[in-house]
């Protein structure tokens, strides 16, 4: 299995709770200094920070599998070095692509997402990179499945959530959390506005204001 599931860091984690849940989320594990949410496809997870530290506001690039083991093995077999470790919250898989990009595998909880979220909303892992195309490859070998390519940019499925894409930058790094809504934009638009949650439409792109100055998108679903 695989599943998008980016981390957000964030000192504000009852602010991003009412933004969630107003686009549809569902929290499916609360531990206080972390946060589970379920998309219609994906999952985010926050994760408490103390106000102005340096990660306040960041989002850290992961996904979720079934088997680590499996998993790792399968990942290197094609090409891309992916290792066993012992992470602060149990054992993960550290997988390190040639461009320097690192992320995490954890062991999903389950295979499913709750029925009860928006089952058009998808989450969005974002990976910057000078190399778009190996980037794709290094998706490809953990198992995303290609949706779209060009030279600056590709797109990725996942067989249990969420959509990953690699965007061509000047430097490696993750990309701000973003969603893809497969349905009414506009009506997504008047529900946030009614839960009290600011945002503004150009084109077939919503942009909604974050707790603590940020900013996050959902774009139109192709």
């Amino acid at each position: 299995m695989l599943r998008v599931r980016p981390i957000q860091f964030t000192s504000d984690i009852a602010g991003w709770k009412r933004l969630l849940t107003a686009l549809g989320l569902v929290c499916v594990a609360d531990h206080g200094g972390w946060v589970e949410f379920d998309s219609g496809a994906g999952r985010i997870a926050l994760h408490r920070t103390a106000l102005g530290s340096p990660d306040d506001g960041t989002t850290v690039f992961g996904v979720e599998v079934g088997d680590l083991a499996e998993f790792a093995r399968r990942t290197t077999a094609d090409g891309t070095r992916a290792e066993l470790i012992d992470a602060d919250h149990g054992q993960a898989v550290r997988i390190v692509a040639q461009d320097g990009f690192r992320f995490l595998a954890d062991r999903a909880a389950s295979r499913s997402t709750s029925p009860e979220a928006d089952p058009r909303l998808a989450v969005v892992g974002t990976w910057l990179t000078p190399d778009v195309q190996q980037a794709a490859r290094e998706l490809r070998n953990i198992g995303a499945r290609p949706r779209h390519m060009s030279t600056g940019a590709a797109d990725f499925t996942t067989k249990n959530g969420g959509i990953l894409v690699v965007r061509e930058s000047a430097e490696t790094a993750a990309g701000g959390l973003a969603f893809e809504y497969d349905g009414d934009l506009a009506a997504l638009d008047t529900r946030l506005a009614a839960a009290g949650v600011g945002s503004a439409m150009v084109g077939s792109v919503l942009t909604i204001p974050t707790p603590r100055d940020g900013t996050t998108t959902v774009a139109q679903a192709p």
